[in-house]
């Protein structure tokens, strides 16, 4: 990318986008949430139609001027309903700012506040916005949550099955956040049908999975469909709702006016790129290593005796269970592996004794190291050398009372400046991380 505009007027933040751009090229970003955009998704982003506002929808937009931003739009319609493989009888709503607010839209517009929602708990795999108290989405509706089994740590459709029959939610959400195992959507759709419910899948996660091929897909039976643009999809950060027809308008609704006002058509056309990406044989390629990637770090964690949430991965992303070094280990793994340039983050794990910003787990995906070309080899050297750290800092205590433990993460913060293994780890990763290119940077 070309920054010269900012390097005159604002150095500052130039500064900084060089310094972020250094901390990418020479780390490995492993968090699954993430990804690379193209250059060509980020041009299309931070291009001009940032500056057109155009609340309302193509052809009855609110403002005047809006005939290249309606057509944008409807471009990146027609080209999401392509790349899903499914036909008019989905509708699709390109707007929403992100994955949060297109949730609670679809909630918005199909539900009344108090209505029952089934969806899986946060610390067995689910997100903020399928019901978690501190979440509107928990506050404003009646969550029933379901969990994985607690010792294979995957879902239980019969289980599942059996509480919708009793509890009767009337929408019940499948797709997760931190789920490493292949979803069965089609059996979730039949459950919800069974009782009268709306099924809804969030493919936030997986979303480029299910284009390439290498994940079934929602699509053609789900009710409701959302997603977010960037992770495995690698867009911008955005999202979309699919909808059969017959909730089209309540759906559009609750995107605008309910949630939200002008739409972000800089994202929108960023989304649109991406999403021609998506549908050439290369994409496929990507999808398909991003699979045996993930397969091959966890089989190199596995080797090295470290145990992972439900014994692996079939999908982008896989946990490290901490709880045999003790509670709570998963914010020190998390700093941990960011001195050593390696970038994870700390996430509850199923049945986790210890709160969510404490947790005893960590969360790595493939997707980031797989678009810039990474292969089985590297994959198993990096989970080499993020065993080797968690090996080496994973007894660190996590104090139990609940003041100390802010204080305890800083004192170990300030000690790994002067860790040798830490500077053996980090020149190791990047030596590695140089060899590849990273897309919209390079």
């Amino acid at each position: 990318m070309n920054y010269s505009s900012i390097q005159n007027q604002d150095p500052e933040v130039y500064d900084l986008i060089k310094k972020e751009e250094q901390r990418q090229k020479e780390g490995l970003e492993m968090i699954p949430s993430e990804s690379y955009a193209s250059s060509a998704v980020l041009e299309a982003a931070g291009s001009i139609f940032n500056n057109k506002y155009a609340e309302n929808y193509p052809g009855k937009r609110y403002y005047g001027g809006c005939v290249n931003v309606d057509l944008v739009e409807r471009l990146c319609q027609k080209r999401a309903r392509e790349a899903f493989g499914v036909g008019k009888e989905y509708h699709v709503n390109v707007q929403p700012y992100s994955g949060s607010p297109a949730n609670l839209a679809v909630y918005i517009a199909l539900l009344d506040f108090g209505d029952p929602i089934m969806a899986l708990r946060l610390d067995h795999g689910g997100h903020l916005t399928h019901g978690n108290p501190i979440n509107l989405s928990g506050r404003a509706f009646r969550f029933i949550h379901y969990e994985v089994d607690a010792e294979k740590e995957t879902l239980n459709y019969d289980e599942i099955a059996a509480l919708a029959r009793e509890r009767r939610p009337k929408l019940i959400v499948s797709g997760f956040t931190s789920y490493p195992r292949i979803i069965d959507f089609k059996k979730m759709h039949d459950i919800a049908k069974d009782v009268g419910a709306i099924s809804m899948a969030d493919i936030s996660h997986i979303a480029g999975l299910i284009v390439g091929g290498v994940h079934p897909s929602p699509f053609p039976f789900t009710d409701v469909v959302t997603t977010t643009t960037h992770k495995t999809l690698r867009g911008p950060r955005g999202a979309m709702i699919f909808c059969k027809s017959e909730y089209k308008e309540k759906i559009d609704k609750g995107v605008f006016p309910g949630m939200q006002g002008g739409p972000h058509e800089h994202t929108i056309a960023g989304i649109a790129v991406a999403l021609k990406e998506a549908m050439k044989p290369e994409f496929r390629e990507y999808a398909e290593q991003v699979v045996k990637n993930s397969k091959a770090l966890a089989a190199s964690l596995l080797s090295e005796g470290l145990k992972l949430v439900s014994g692996g991965s079939d999908n982008h992303l896989l946990m490290i269970d901490l709880r045999p070094f003790g509670p709570g280990r998963g914010i020190f793994m998390e700093k941990a592996l960011e001195a050593a340039e390696i970038s994870v983050n700390k996430q509850p794990i199923p049945n986790d004794p210890s709160p969510p910003y404490y947790p005893s787990g960590v969360r790595l995906g493939t997707a980031p190291l797989t678009s810039r070309g990474m292969k089985e080899a590297e994959l198993e050297k990096a989970g080499a050398l993020v065993a080797r750290i968690v090996k080496e800092f994973a007894t660190t205590e996590m104090p139990e009372d609940k003041e100390k433990r802010s204080e305890a993460v800083k004192e170990f913060v300030s000690t790994l400046e002067d860790s040798l293994v830490i500077k053996e780890v980090k020149a190791q990763v990047k030596a590695l991380a140089t060899k590849f290119p990273v897309p919209g940077i390079d």
